[in-house]
């Protein structure tokens, strides 16, 4: 198989994206990338891993204040770092990090608009996952360890600031199909399933 696709996976809270990714990285033996880009940036930085882990995903909260600076089409040159939030240090940084690795050779990069940073790379497979409520609820209570009574509050909170998130940096709307090759619902397959499901789609995008 030719495994010099770049996997970049977007996924709604509780969706299982990030274990899906995290199998198929381990079955192709490439690397995977998510939390693992936060200190990636913080060792480039200097800065403290924790501070960046706090904002990791979230826009900025102040847009008039972006907005001032000119900061909000991220597609165009930045401005100095040390005006910036916290929020918007950690994007340029992951988005450089992100080019490179891209650059580097195949992996798979989970969430940080990672899709939208690499979409003049024609060698990208971005995969969105999705699933219903009850499904994500479950799983959020199960492994994410959420309080029963607000599982579908934190869900659905959590699903908005990764869709701001995404719409701050790139100005497309997230989940849009169009911005994806695959739109999977991991409800109806197994990790296993959708791993393979990807990889026949690489298969049939590498002849």
């Amino acid at each position: 198989m030719n495994q010099k696709f770049i996997i970049t996976i977007a996924r709604q809270f509780g969706s299982g994206g990030r274990e899906i990714g995290k199998a198929l990285a381990d079955k192709l033996g490439i690397p995977f990338y998510d939390k693992e880009l936060i200190s990636m940036a913080a060792k480039e930085s200097g800065m403290d891993a924790d501070v960046f882990n706090n904002v990791d995903e979230k826009a900025t909260n102040s847009l008039l204040y972006s907005l001032s600076l000119g900061l909000y089409n991220f597609g165009n040159s930045f401005s100095a770092m040390g005006d910036l939030p916290v929020n918007d240090r950690l994007y340029i940084l992951q988005h450089k990090i992100i080019k490179s690795l891209a650059e580097e050779g195949p992996c798979v990069i989970v969430g940080r608009c990672a899709d939208y940073v690499l979409k003049d790379k024609e060698n990208c497979v971005n995969v969105f996952f999705h699933a219903n409520m009850d499904y994500r609820k479950k799983r959020a209570i199960e492994i994410h360890d959420v309080d029963k009574a607000r599982a579908e509050q934190i869900v659905n909170k959590t699903d908005k600031i990764r869709a701001n998130y995404y719409s701050f940096y790139s100005g497309q709307k997230w989940g849009l199909a169009q911005n994806y090759d695959l739109c999977i619902d991991s409800s109806k397959l197994t990790t296993e399933q959708a791993v393979d499901l990807i990889e026949s789609y690489i298969n049939i995008r590498s002849k």
